[in-house]
């Protein structure tokens, strides 16, 4: 079971590495939304603009340790829902490991790539404002405590197209740039 919940306002989950199982937001029939002040699938407002304003929002994913559910919380102290235990036999213990970032689907409609930009559009290289990125980077312990991520690797599939610049601050801690602008002369 592949679980993923992303900053976005989308929820993702599958099982057979995209072949067959898979669900977005409310779809996914077994997530227990609790909050219904929270759309899932709807947009995080306000909404950062290029070279302007920037807008951050905390996500956190833990398991509760009691009764084993998978909890979505957003913002300082807010519950958005929850994965049941059942569902999950590899995460049944704790997760051994944890992503983040952002994923385009590429079908190659007509053997072409996707137009389909991720953030801005712009190369994770532009940095702050230009591009999306993810910061202080940190995980749930088996104590529920968070600390700080470690051996953060990074992946961007095709370069020409969407990239990915990790780094380290000690106002952001670990954090990344990611984007790019999908189908371009160098990304076919």
């Amino acid at each position: 079971m592949r679980l993923i919940f992303c900053c976005f306002s989308f929820l993702f989950r599958l099982s057979d590495a995209y072949q067959a199982t898979g669900c977005y937001n409310l779809l996914c029939s077994r997530f227990v939304q609790t909050n219904s002040k929270i759309a899932i699938g709807a947009a995080i407002s306000p909404v950062s603009s290029f070279a302007c304003n920037q807008y951050d929002i905390t996500v956190l994913i833990w398991k509760d340790p009691k009764l084993g559910n998978w909890w979505l919380g957003i913002g300082e102290n807010t519950l958005v829902g929850y994965c049941p235990a059942e569902l999950f036999t590899h995460l049944a213990d704790h997760a051994t490991m944890i992503e983040w970032g952002g994923e385009m689907v590429n079908t190659r409609w007509n053997g072409e790539h996707t137009k389909t930009q991720m953030g801005s559009g712009h190369f994770a290289e532009s940095g702050f404002g230009q591009s999306g990125y993810f910061r202080n980077l940190q995980v749930v312990d088996s104590d529920n405590s968070l600390s700080t991520a470690e051996n953060i690797l990074t992946l961007a599939e095709n370069t020409n197209c969407y990239s990915i610049k990790s780094s380290y601050s000690s106002e952001w801690g670990i954090h990344f740039y990611f984007g790019g602008p999908g189908k371009n002369p160098q990304c076919q």
